[in-house]
């Protein structure tokens, strides 16, 4: 799976038939620390994203296994928007508004 912030959309008229009604985000990657990389990916939603969210993207093989997916020629879906994630040793604890982190210490109170 890939850590990644929905930048914009995409969209065609021509395209393949099973496409048809499928909403295309271009995807951001991101790194631990909350950084988008220079890579990016365009994926289908499954999950209402928008710009500005942070979104798990399921890619390769994988994604065929929804039901929004089978037998589409799609090799990335957004299958969550991320609400917050804990990472201790990067002193990272929840997404905030669709594109910030808050930082909190172990000396806040907050488990």
């Amino acid at each position: 799976m890939i850590l990644g912030k929905v930048i914009g959309s995409l969209w065609s008229t021509a395209k393949d038939e099973s496409l048809i009604g499928a909403k295309l985000l271009i995807v951001s990657r991101l790194n631990l620390e909350m950084k988008e990389l220079t890579e990016f990916l365009v994926a289908v939603d499954n999950v209402g994203a928008g710009v500005g969210d942070i979104v798990l993207v399921a890619a390769g093989s994988s994604v065929l296994h929804t039901a929004m997916t089978t037998n589409k020629p799609i090799d990335a879906v957004i299958m969550a928007i991320v609400d917050g994630l804990d990472i201790p040793a990067l002193r990272l604890r929840s997404v905030t508004g669709n594109d910030s982190v808050t930082e909190h210490s172990s000396e806040s109170g907050q488990d």
